[in-house]
């Protein structure tokens, strides 16, 4: 069984500053990618950002330029830095874990209970 747990949401104003962190563990054979995801109210979840074990990185469209990703592979840790928040930032932050189990045969999927990031205007 894999664990993942989120930590260092809270509430920032616009144009601030947050870094959630991500740590996946348990048994894990072989991480394929770890993921940020979030959801804001009224909305459906979306995709952040994710990077690979290879380290391909993509991002959605609105955090470009704003958002990096970086991980801790000895760790299976992952980090997003968010800068330049706006409001509408503001949502549920959660971690996937892709775990391959057995490696190279199929991917399992993850999930944290997610960190709540509030920014105000």
């Amino acid at each position: 069984q894999v664990r993942v747990v989120e930590s260092g949401g809270g509430v920032v104003q616009a144009g601030g500053s947050l870094r959630l962190s991500c740590l996946a563990s348990g048994s894990i054979p072989s991480m394929n990618a770890m993921n940020w995801y979030r959801q804001a109210p009224g909305k459906q979840r979306e995709l952040v950002a994710r990077i690979t074990s290879g380290g391909i990185i993509d991002y959605a469209d609105s955090v470009k330029g704003r958002f990096t990703i970086s991980s801790d592979n000895a760790k299976s840790t992952v980090f997003l830095q968010m800068n330049s928040l706006k409001s509408e930032d503001t949502a549920v932050y959660s971690c996937r874990a892709d775990v391959m189990s057995p490696p190279g045969i199929r991917i399992i999927y993850y999930w944290g209970q997610g960190t709540q990031v509030t920014v105000s205007s």
